[in-house]
């Protein structure tokens, strides 16, 4: 695709041909069309420390024009590192819009055992800062009501990644607490206070200090959830 195309990534596909001429395999826009700054990939045949000096000189214009800094990497360590990185990688290969050469994601896919795995590491690593955060808060009820509106979204994130990795509708908020319900067995009404307050940024109308025993015990379910999470292919077999 044509770099006029490429909106505020248009600067940085232009500096990258020029910084790595043939080598530059393909140019991909990832996560939401509206991000700012834009985030993108490029997949290069080589890299060197020049080549990274090279981009340290054109950074600033980059973010002015809207343009994230770009991840740099070959097709081979791309692919190689999905079982390290699968919610990360797997994200881009799900979102990715070429603007320069080929797919370089063809024929690539996320193993559901690693994302089970990457699952679990955020879940139970949600629930360890969730307990140190709360005994950190003091008891005080705007430290508890702050923790959990900034835990919210964090939360419903991790309730759509085990939504993926079942296959289940969770893109609209009816769909992701649907899901709760009837995988990992959440209360319905503790998903949907959390989504709310996600939503509008603060725990306003929603009793924190309250809601805070229930959103624990859910993401203790959430954790044994995943320790036992068999795929639902697996389960209808």
């Amino acid at each position: 695709m044509d770099s006029s195309h490429g909106g505020p990534l248009a600067a940085t596909l232009h500096d990258l041909q020029q910084i790595f001429g043939d080598r530059l395999q393909a140019f991909v826009a990832h996560g939401r069309p509206d991000e700012s700054p834009a985030a993108s990939l490029a997949i290069v045949r080589s890299v060197t420390a020049d080549d990274l000096a090279a981009c340290a000189t054109r950074v600033s214009s980059w973010l002015r024009s809207g343009s994230g800094t770009p991840l740099i990497l070959s097709r081979d360590e791309f692919a190689g590192s999905l079982d390290a990185f699968p919610i990360e990688f797997g994200a881009i290969i799900e979102t990715h819009r070429v603007l320069f050469g080929e797919d370089p994601f063809a024929g690539l896919s996320i193993r559901p055992d690693d994302l089970r795995r990457a699952c679990e590491v955020q879940v139970k690593s949600h629930l360890l800062h969730l307990r140190e955060n709360y005994i950190e808060c003091g008891g005080r009820p705007s430290a508890v009501a702050s923790l959990v509106a900034d835990s919210a979204p964090g939360f419903a994130a991790l309730l759509r990644r085990l939504a993926s990795l079942d296959g289940m509708p969770h893109e609209t908020d009816a769909e992701l607490g649907a899901y709760a319900a009837a995988r990992p067995g959440l209360d319905p009404r503790v998903v949907g206070n959390l989504v709310a307050i996600m939503a509008s940024g603060s725990s306003a109308g929603v009793d924190a200090v309250r809601l805070f025993p229930a959103y624990l015990a859910a993401v203790e379910q959430l954790a044994r959830f995943i320790d036992g999470w068999k795929s639902q292919e697996v389960l209808r077999s």
